[in-house]
């Protein structure tokens, strides 16, 4: 006897496909409200601390202006220019005021505008950054998960012990041997310098594929590490064992389960490795010669330039959360345990 699927009516098709698009909007409104709960007093919180750095650290304008023999008539002058001698929680106000407009103050070193100081070495940074990431995921995606479908053996143990290298190897060496090799030595890179890619896409990528690779092998060992092992405890789930026994083929076992519930904790990674290469690139941008946010944040901390640092810190945390809001959303859309709230 045979049977025959009684077809879904087109009216009730259309009815289930909204019902999905709905659920899916408040999964992301749901994650936006989170997000902003978190985001609200953290950013509060640290804007006061970051503000109240300078009343610690007894730095003043006129310090740096006037030197260390400045008569305390003309400190006093120099400070009220500056506002300085207003009450604390006043100066905050103005100051926190002036950054929810993108306005950071003025640096104390060269009466700049810090907002355009940051905005042209994060450009710098981003550039980097956002290659290396791209060149860490690639990577780290492709040898995770060729060392998870070849688990225990000698190509999982070679993938292991080659991610295990590159993650202890200091960023700043990495970048002096791919400057002699691939810049001194065969010419293809220049040792230096930044292009924008307004000027070009192509001399812009050549500036910076060197220093992204050199930051990129501390992401590619994160994101293999943690995948493979995401992908290894996957495939132990009872879940994977029903598909299996469904008759599933292992492509697609391997892209519509093992991959999707793998991934969470290797995008949770990504939310804290982005930011962190923003603010740790200061020494790649000393070996190659590029004025980006880590040595604009370096130089204002060395100089002593207290709104320059507020600047700096604000940014970062504005960089942290917003990479992280990213990686949430890209986890409730992919992942099924994050469209379960788990």
């Amino acid at each position: 006897m045979t049977t025959t699927e009684t077809p879904v009516p087109p009216a009730l098709r259309r009815g289930g496909a909204a019902a999905r698009a709905r659920h899916t909007v408040l999964r992301v409104l749901a994650t936006l409200a989170r997000s902003a709960a978190i985001f609200v007093p953290v950013f509060l919180v640290a804007t006061f601390v970051t503000f109240a750095l300078r009343a610690l650290s007894g730095l003043s304008p006129a310090r740096i202006q006037l030197g260390e023999q400045a008569t305390p008539e003309a400190i006093a002058r120099v400070e009220a220019q500056w506002g300085l001698d207003r009450p604390f929680l006043v100066q905050y106000w103005d100051w926190f005021t002036d950054v929810l407009h993108g306005e950071l103050g003025t640096s104390w070193t060269n009466g700049a505008d810090i907002s355009t100081l940051i905005a042209t070495g994060l450009g710098v940074s981003l550039s980097v950054a956002v290659f290396a990431l791209v060149i860490g995921v690639t990577a780290g995606f492709a040898l995770g998960t060729l060392a998870a479908l070849r688990r225990t053996t000698w190509i999982d143990r070679a993938v292991t012990g080659f991610v295990t290298v590159i993650s202890v190897m200091p960023a700043f060496v990495v970048g002096i041997v791919l400057v002699t090799v691939f810049a001194v030595g065969l010419g293809l890179f220049p040792s230096g310098g930044y292009v924008p890619a307004a000027q070009g896409v192509g001399p812009w990528l050549a500036h910076i594929t060197l220093p992204a690779l050199a930051l990129s092998l501390d992401v590619v060992a994160d994101v293999a590490r943690q995948l493979r092992t995401s992908l290894v405890s996957a495939y132990r789930e009872n879940y994977v064992t029903g598909a299996v026994v469904r008759g599933l083929g292992p492509r697609r076992i391997f892209f519509g389960h093992v991959l999707r519930n793998g991934l969470g904790p290797t995008l949770a990674t990504l939310g804290l490795k982005f930011p962190a290469l923003v603010g740790a690139s200061v020494v790649t941008e000393w070996i190659f010669g590029l004025q980006g946010f880590g040595r604009f944040a370096n130089d204002s901390a060395q100089t002593g330039d207290v709104p320059a640092v507020q600047g700096v810190l604000v940014v970062s945390i504005a960089l942290v959360v917003s990479f992280n809001l990213i990686v949430n959303l890209v986890l409730v859309r992919v992942t099924p345990a994050a469209q379960r709230g788990v």
